[in-house]
C-alpha cells in the first residue's frame, strides 16, 4: 500500500514538473538542423549572385559581357573600366559624383531621422489640439505622387535660385511623411508613458526627456529609418538630373547614367561605374547592419 502511494505521487510530481520544462525549452534558443543552413547558404548566394556578376561585368571588356554563353569568371580590365569611370563619370568625374551624393544623402538621412523622431514622439505621447487632424493631412501626403510635385518645386526652387545647388536636393525632403509615421507607431509601443512621467517628477525638462529617454529607446527604430532614407537619396535619379546640371554638378546617379551615351554602349564600363556606386551602401550597412537586424527584429520579442 506505501509502495502504490509513493509510485503515485511520483507521477504527480512528474507530471507538474512537464510544463516547466517545456517551457524551459519553448523560451531557450533552437539550434538549426542541416536542411536550414543548406537553405541559408543557398539564399546567401543568390542574395551575392548579383554584386559577383556587377564585378565580373566590370572586369571584362563589352564584346564579353554581351556573349553567349556570359564569362563567369572576372577578367583583366577591373582597373582599367574603374579608372575610365573615376576620370570621365559626369564631365567631372566619379569623385565628384561620390562627394556630392554623400553631402545630400548624409544630409538628408540625418535631418528626417531628428525630425521624425521629434514629430513621431509628439504624435505619440503628447497631447494638442488638432493632433489627429494634423497627423491625418500628414498621412494623406502619402497618398500624393511625388511626380506630381515635380513642376511647382522646380519652379519654387529656380526662384529661390538654388538650381544646380545641393541645397536643391536637400530642402524638399529635410522631412518624410513616412519617417513621421513610423516613428509614432515604434514609439506608441516602445516608450512607456510612466517613464515620461518619471523623468518628468526628477525634474527633467522637455529637451532632457528627448534626449535622455527618447533618442536612446528610438535608437533601433533611428537605425532602420536611417538606412532607408539613405539607399533613396542615395538612388534618387529624377529630381537631381532635373534641378542639377550633370555635366558639372551631378550625383552618383546622374553620373552613371552619362556613362551610356555615344555611339555605342559600353556595358563593362556601366557595371563598374555601378560597381563604384554601390559600394558605399554596402559600408553604411556593414557598420550599421547590427542595428538594422537589431530593430527589426526587436518587434517579434515579447515579454
Amino acid at each position: 500500500m506505501t509502495t502504490t502511494t509513493a509510485t503515485a505521487t511520483d507521477r504527480r510530481d512528474r507530471r507538474a514538473e512537464r510544463p516547466t520544462t517545456r517551457a524551459g525549452r519553448a523560451g531557450g534558443q533552437h539550434r538549426a538542423g542541416p536542411l536550414a543552413h543548406i537553405v541559408l547558404g543557398l539564399a546567401a548566394l543568390a542574395s551575392l549572385f548579383p554584386l559577383y556578376w556587377t564585378l565580373v561585368a566590370a572586369s571584362t571588356d563589352s564584346h564579353s559581357v554581351v556573349s553567349s554563353p556570359p564569362p563567369l569568371l572576372p577578367g583583366g580590365n577591373l582597373l582599367k573600366n574603374l579608372s575610365y569611370v573615376w576620370d570621365n563619370a559626369g564631365g567631372r568625374g566619379m569623385s565628384v559624383a561620390l562627394l556630392n551624393s554623400t553631402l545630400v544623402a548624409g544630409a538628408v538621412t540625418f535631418t528626417t531621422v531628428t525630425f521624425s523622431v521629434l514629430a513621431g514622439f509628439a504624435f505619440a505621447k503628447l497631447r494638442f489640439r488638432g493632433m489627429k487632424v494634423l497627423l491625418g493631412v500628414v498621412l494623406a501626403t502619402l497618398a500624393v505622387p511625388a511626380q506630381l510635385s515635380v513642376v511647382p518645386l522646380f519652379i519654387l526652387t529656380k526662384n529661390m535660385g538654388l538650381t544646380n545647388h545641393l541645397g536643391a536636393l536637400i530642402l524638399p525632403v529635410l522631412v518624410t511623411a513616412f519617417g513621421v509615421f513610423f516613428m509614432r507607431q515604434f514609439l506608441t509601443q516602445a516608450l512607456p508613458t510612466e517613464l515620461l512621467e518619471a523623468a518628468r517628477v526628477d525634474g527633467a525638462n522637455s529637451l532632457r526627456v528627448i534626449w535622455h529617454v527618447v533618442f536612446p529607446i528610438a535608437r533601433p527604430a533611428m537605425a532602420i529609418l536611417g538606412m532607408l532614407t539613405f539607399v533613396q537619396s542615395w538612388n534618387d535619379f529624377l529630381w537631381p538630373i532635373i534641378v542639377m546640371n550633370g555635366s558639372t554638378n551631378p550625383t552618383v546617379q546622374v553620373a552613371l547614367a552619362g556613362l551610356g551615351t555615344g555611339w555605342s554602349t559600353d556595358w563593362s564600363v556601366i557595371t563598374a561605374g555601378a560597381l563604384i556606386g554601390t559600394l558605399p551602401l554596402l559600408l553604411v550597412f556593414v557598420l550599421f547592419g547590427r542595428h538594422i537586424v537589431g530593430g527589426i527584429t526587436q518587434g517579434a520579442i515579447k515579454g
